[in-house]
């Protein structure tokens, strides 16, 4: 008699004995992965920095447990009412210029004073296309050339697959024209055109999707939201909802003073 397909062991809740099943336990299940393509480091439940040796910016470096990390040369969405706190965030955490790319008709822009509690303004370059369809096509642009680490896009609604495909060429091509750019780049050259070792292979983008977001086909889904318990109080949880090789995961971030790099500790 076959096997029921409630007997499946689940993906990630499952004793490392029972993860494995038969081919006809998972097939033409919805949902399930088939044992023989399934990713090894799923089975690593170790601790440290995730599993993904890929090139990429980790928001908690100095963590032991798993940290929220964007690959690089990839296109990552980030959605909630603080997903442009998010997006500043991380040029925080980044060196150059951040190519930040909104429609001409919003009413919503960054305010000057509130980017300088985690990144210099002055980094700050802002496109403001015409026309909805521009707005992918300068992301596109933007990521080809490689000349931004970051580049972020603030969307009136969530792309469907072709255009963040592309968007994904784009960031590997952008990748590629930057390392033949530090390969051939003389002494001569100043350090911020040369790149130094820490710094990105390649831009990173980042789509920013109002609600609960839904682009297809990005890297990696991040939801923030503000939790702050008083005026003075700076503080969001941040979600994981979506990663290739990683469950969801929920973290609190918190930032003590204005311009200081906020810390994160998970959270049930």
């Amino acid at each position: 008699m076959p096997r029921a397909p409630g007997r499946v062991a689940a993906r990630f809740g499952a004793p490392r004995g029972k993860l494995m099943q038969a081919p006809e336990d998972v097939e033409n299940i919805p949902g399930t992965w088939h044992p023989n393509t399934m990713a090894t480091h799923l089975l690593s439940h170790g601790t440290g920095r995730p599993a993904d040796t890929r090139p990429g910016l980790c928001l908690a470096p100095d963590a032991t447990d798993d940290a929220p990390f964007l690959a690089a040369t990839r296109m990552h969405e980030a959605c909630g009412p603080a997903r442009r706190s998010f997006a500043v965030w991380l040029a925080g955490r980044l060196t150059g210029p951040v190519i930040w790319i909104r429609p001409t008709w919003s009413a919503d822009r960054l305010h000057a004073p509130g980017i300088a509690d985690f990144a210099e303004p002055a980094r700050f370059v802002f496109i403001a296309p015409g026309r909805k369809d521009d707005l992918l096509w300068c992301a596109e642009e933007a990521l080809r050339t490689g000349a931004a680490p970051l580049v972020v896009a603030d969307l009136p609604e969530p792309p469907p697959l072709t255009p963040v495909r592309r968007l994904h060429l784009a960031a590997a091509a952008g990748g590629e024209a930057l390392s033949a750019l530090r390969k051939g780049a003389p002494r001569s050259t100043p350090r911020a055109m040369r790149g130094a070792p820490a710094d990105l292979p390649g831009p990173l983008g980042l789509l920013l999707c109002p609600g609960e977001g839904g682009a297809q086909g990005i890297e990696t889904r991040w939801h923030m939201a503000p939790a702050h318990t008083d005026a003075l109080s700076c503080t969001w949880t941040l979600e994981r909802r979506r990663a290739r090789a990683l469950p969801p995961r929920r973290w609190t971030v918190h930032q003590t003073m204005p311009g200081e790099s906020p810390v994160l500790r998970p959270s049930n």
